[in-house]
């Protein structure tokens, strides 16, 4: 069997083979936007995030439904780390709470 490093980058040369394919042609952009979900985390900022840590994971389908929600909880300095289900009635106020964000990418420096 191959080697997992190997196997990773001959994915990712594909993947970005699809994307710069999808980038050229807005039909194959649709398509290949229609099986992409979302992996969100949400990291809410501390005074000291050597002490503390935390935050929120969102998983969706390509469709944009939610999958699994979760909070997570750290600190880092012990190496203690735990994770909270998020239930529906949270799950609804944080999708409201975010309902009107944006995300945008910008690689410039």
């Amino acid at each position: 069997m191959a080697d997992i490093n190997e196997l990773a980058e001959k994915k990712f040369k594909s993947r970005m083979t699809k994307i710069r394919k999808s980038n050229r042609e807005p039909e194959e952009k649709a398509k290949f936007s229609e099986k992409i979900g979302i992996s969100l985390e949400l990291e809410f900022q501390n005074k000291n995030p050597d002490k503390l840590t935390d935050g929120i994971t969102i998983i969706t389908s390509p469709e944009g439904k939610v999958l699994y929600a979760d909070y997570f909880y750290g600190i880092p300095e012990e190496d203690e780390y735990t994770n909270v289900e998020i239930g529906e009635k949270q799950l609804k106020s944080i999708i409201e709470f975010f309902g009107d964000f944006k995300v945008e990418l910008d690689d410039s420096d």
